[in-house]
């Protein structure tokens, strides 16, 4: 199977460097029209500059295909507004939204301020939250959209210095697994990458050479490529990097059902190896399964 996007237009936030412009430019190899924003600001998200951005549009231009430039923040709504407006006007339709956009203000949580924590959390949580707003009317209007979130491992599973990006990482999921339900019947399918790779942003983690050699976004961008195509999953998380390709999943254990008047937390307490136990745990697809596994145990 030959994935192509020919007559598909596809925004990419956060494109002028690093992941997002392997991924507009692995869009665009395959016949995307693509919307290159980039506020060309630092890895801390201060400053500013349309150059990076414009750049990436002339490589893609350069290989024969169409882009436009677009330097609108993902934190301002009315930015966010001009980057649909600046799309449709171009291309007339949207369906493609990749997520990317991102900033770093690592501090323990002990030492960062509430500025940097909202920051962080604006950038990467509320950001996806307006673009996806902007262009979810569209998508329904067509019976057609593809969005990708960027979540991170430090959302899923935690990483020391980084509790203002692991929250708005994790915080991505959440947005994912309650519009992958509301989307479905409009062909709205809604991922997320989880992904490893050496860009600005990890260049002062202090990796061997050969270790951030291997890690190029390239290597990456395939599993957003899937997830922006006609037969993507529908709410998955995928983790990419140096060309492994996984699938996360948040699980949930068996449980056991403590019943009687007496039900307290010391009876949790005695038979937490039991609860805790993943043996025969399985990923739920929404809350009403939550729910319903509650009830099962009950009834059991």
């Amino acid at each position: 199977m030959t994935i192509n996007f020919d007559n598909k237009v596809a925004i990419v936030t956060g494109a002028g460097g690093g992941l997002g412009r392997s991924h507009a430019l692995q869009l665009a190899e395959r016949g995307a029209k693509v919307v290159v924003n980039d506020l060309g600001g630092n890895v801390d998200g201060t400053g500013g500059s349309s150059e990076a951005a414009d750049k990436v549009v002339e490589e893609i231009k350069a290989a024969g295909g169409e882009a436009i430039s677009n330097g609108s923040s993902v934190t301002d709504k009315s930015g966010v507004n001009k980057l649909v407006e600046d799309t449709m006007s171009a291309f007339g339709r949207i369906d493609i939204l990749i997520n990317n956009a991102g900033v770093l203000r690592d501090k323990s949580f002990a030492k960062v301020t509430l500025d940097d924590f909202e920051f962080v959390v604006d950038v990467h949580l509320m950001g996806s939250v307006y673009c996806t707003k902007a262009v979810w009317p569209i998508m329904v209007e067509q019976n057609y959209g593809r969005i990708v979130m960027t979540s991170s491992s430090s959302g899923i599973f935690g990483n020391f210095g980084q509790s203002n990006y692991g929250a708005a990482k994790m915080g991505v999921v959440g947005l994912m697994n309650t519009l992958k339900i509301e989307g479905k019947k409009y062909n709205i399918k809604v991922n997320s990458l989880v992904p490893v790779a050496a860009t600005r942003m990890t260049e002062n983690l202090g990796m061997p050479d050969a270790v951030f050699e291997s890690l190029k976004p390239e290597t990456v961008s395939p599993a957003v490529i899937f997830m922006s195509s006609e037969n993507a999953p529908d709410g998955a998380m995928i983790s990419a990097g140096a060309g492994v390709f996984a699938k996360a999943e948040i699980v949930h254990s068996e449980g056991i059902a403590l019943k009687g008047d007496d039900l307290n937390a010391d009876m949790l307490a005695d038979k937490w190896s039991e609860v805790s136990d993943m043996q025969n745990g399985k990923a739920l697809l929404s809350g009403a399964e939550h729910t319903a596994h509650i009830f099962k145990k009950l009834s059991g």
